[in-house]
């Protein structure tokens, strides 16, 4: 289910264009707050980003859960794009890993949103694995066909190490996770 899944009303029937347009600006909104704020944000502080009335919000996603999912879904659409062909395959790799690592930043506070659905994160959690690999690894590809980057990193690695190094976002204030993937990256390129 892709975020403009979400844009539908209570009956699966597709909501106008303007109320799908309302629905991505809630979910931008939403994101740039969970990313700044954590995802137990306080809504007030959702639809003022969005620069609607906490009335919106609710109507589009009823409770905190629809709307992390919806949020981490519409993440995932926008990553999965591919991306653009570059002149340059390392800026277009660090391009998305960033876009990337501010989604995992975001991401981290899915599981506990989600409180016991566990299957349902796991599920969600597959479904970005799924989807966000061969995206990474089209931009691996392309950068060890440049020789700019080695030869010898995998996708799913690359990924799961990422990840890694945004763990520290929830725990530590002034931790920098974008720069640490930025040292991490800099380790890519071809010797």
């Amino acid at each position: 289910m892709s975020s403009v899944d979400a844009a539908r009303d209570g009956d699966g029937r597709r909501k106008r264009s303007d109320a799908r347009r309302n629905a991505q600006t809630l979910l931008d909104a939403a994101a740039t707050v969970f990313a700044r704020s954590g995802v137990h944000a306080p809504v007030r502080d959702i639809a003022a980003e969005a620069g609607v009335g906490m009335g919106t919000v609710y109507r589009h996603f009823p409770t905190r859960p629809d709307l992390v999912v919806a949020v981490f879904r519409h993440q995932v659409d926008a990553l999965a794009e591919p991306p653009e062909a570059a002149a340059n395959p390392d800026e277009a790799l660090r391009s998305w890993v960033a876009r990337f690592t501010d989604f995992l930043v975001t991401k981290h506070g899915l599981a506990e949103a989600l409180h016991s659905d566990q299957a349902g994160f796991e599920s969600l959690h597959a479904e970005f694995v799924e989807r966000l690999v061969p995206v990474l690894d089209r931009l691996l590809r392309a950068g060890v066909d440049a020789g700019r980057i080695r030869a010898d990193v995998r996708a799913l690695d690359l990924m799961v190490a990422i990840g890694n190094l945004c763990i520290g976002a929830d725990t530590f204030p002034d931790y920098r996770a974008r720069h640490m993937v930025g040292v991490l990256l800099d380790g890519l390129s071809s010797p």
